[in-house]
């Protein structure tokens, strides 16, 4: 356990709070699936690292990418995550050779099918929680999508609020090919990002593949870059543009957006107003105004 004890800056003693020590503890913990570094001020690039397996998704990966974008949202010294893929391709999706759980599960004589479909349930509630973690995430998320972003790939990408990819980008909602309703998020929130119903009911079933500039054609994606490298270059800059404005500002209009899509105008109205009447007390507004008449940086706190 951590121990609490008076910390020293430059000469000044008195004590500093440990709760931001303790989240730089956490939020710096090693993954086996993910890499997670920090190249620009208050900006966090979480990299999806299973080059040698194309990023595919196990059960490791589903419980580390819960766990980190949980953590992340408490961390005070992240404003914004850029999300990538390591290697040749974004993701393969699912790890078909991962199955066990499932497998087990479906093919266990013991117990009758109802029981089944509970285990079934509790396994496939605990993946989608995992994903629910880049949504409810304070956060603003940025993706970065290179090469192919398949099956569970896009359900990850539809969760996050911003996505850029490269020329060689291309997409596919595979789960149909492989006798299953694609369930961890697309079917929810692939529609509502492009706002085309029946677009998204045809890539559904079809399972057909979608390339960068039917992506940004259609709204799935916002921006193209020629390559990896300059696609993850504009993801930062993007992100740290992002981190240099008020945090508070930033979360609340991101919890906003996400309420506001799920419910009705005058119901996002008035969350934002609720929300507001405490928000606006911020001292974020003032020091705004005050670099705005005096044409310089504001600099925020951390909240």
């Amino acid at each position: 356990m951590f121990s609490v004890r008076r910390h020293f800056v430059k000469g000044i003693s008195r004590p500093q709070s440990i709760l931001p020590l303790l989240v730089r503890a956490m939020s710096s913990e090693s993954y086996t699936t993910l890499n997670v570094t920090r190249p620009k001020e208050y900006v966090v690039h979480v990299e999806m690292n299973r080059p040698n397996k194309r990023n595919a998704m196990n059960g490791a990966f589903f419980s580390e990418i819960g766990t980190c974008f949980q953590k992340l949202s408490d961390d005070s010294d992240c404003r914004v995550i850029v999300l990538s893929g390591a290697g040749k391709i974004f993701t393969s999706g699912l790890d078909l050779t991962d199955l066990g759980t499932v497998i087990a599960i479906r093919e266990n004589e013991d117990i009758d099918v109802g029981r089944k479909a509970t285990q079934m349930r509790k396994f496939l509630t605990k993946w989608q929680e995992d994903f629910n973690q880049i949504e409810k995430c304070s956060k603003p998320v940025i993706a970065a999508i290179h090469s192919a972003c398949v099956g569970g790939g896009v359900d990850l990408t539809s969760a996050c609020d911003i996505r850029y990819c490269s020329e060689d980008a291309w997409f596919q909602i595979k789960e149909i090919d492989l006798g299953l309703a694609a369930d961890l998020g697309t079917l929810q929130r692939f529609p509502k990002v492009i706002g085309n119903d029946s677009y998204a009911r045809e890539l559904a079933f079809t399972a057909r593949k979608f390339y960068a500039d039917e992506a940004k054609q259609m709204g799935f994606i916002s921006r193209i870059l020629p390559d990896k490298d300059s696609l993850l270059s504009a993801a930062l800059d993007t992100a740290a543009l992002i981190a240099s404005k008020s945090p508070i500002a930033v979360q609340g209009t991101k919890t906003s957006m996400v309420y506001s899509r799920d419910h009705s105008v005058q119901e996002g109205l008035a969350h934002i107003g609720i929300w507001n009447q405490s928000m606006l007390q911020s001292t974020d507004m003032t020091e705004a105004a005050m670099a705005q008449m005096q044409k310089k940086e504001a600099k925020f706190s951390k909240l």
